[in-house]
């Protein structure tokens, strides 16, 4: 199955487990842990999602270089405006089990801008 979700004045967190369960296939009737599921989903106005209690300034993600003490650190107001489809893309990447179908999965989601 097709979705479509409309992410216009939402908070990002609800927006994000919504998707995870339907990347799962938990919303199918004939759900199967071990299978990748079926539903694809599409979002659209992603440019509009809403953060909660001062998250823009106080959530920070981080990443390393690789090399000793380059931990980098991005706040989230900074990487929503460069890219906000990238954060909704981790936000539902991070909800999903930790396993080899999680790859699958995530090639089901579509943001539009």
């Amino acid at each position: 199955m097709d979705y479509i979700i409309d992410a216009k004045s939402k908070r990002l967190g609800r927006v994000a487990s919504e998707i995870a369960v339907i990347l799962q296939g938990k919303k199918n009737p004939h759900y199967n842990p071990r299978l990748a599921g079926e539903g694809t989903v599409t979002v659209k106005n992603v440019d509009q999602l809403q953060f909660s209690g001062g998250k823009e300034t106080k959530k920070i993600y981080y990443r390393h270089t690789g090399y000793m003490g380059h931990l980098k650190e991005t706040k989230l107001k900074e990487m929503f405006e460069k890219s906000p489809a990238k954060v909704l893309q981790l936000a539902v990447e991070r909800m999903l089990p930790k396993n080899f179908l999680r790859a699958k999965r995530m090639r089901r989601l579509i943001i539009e801008k």
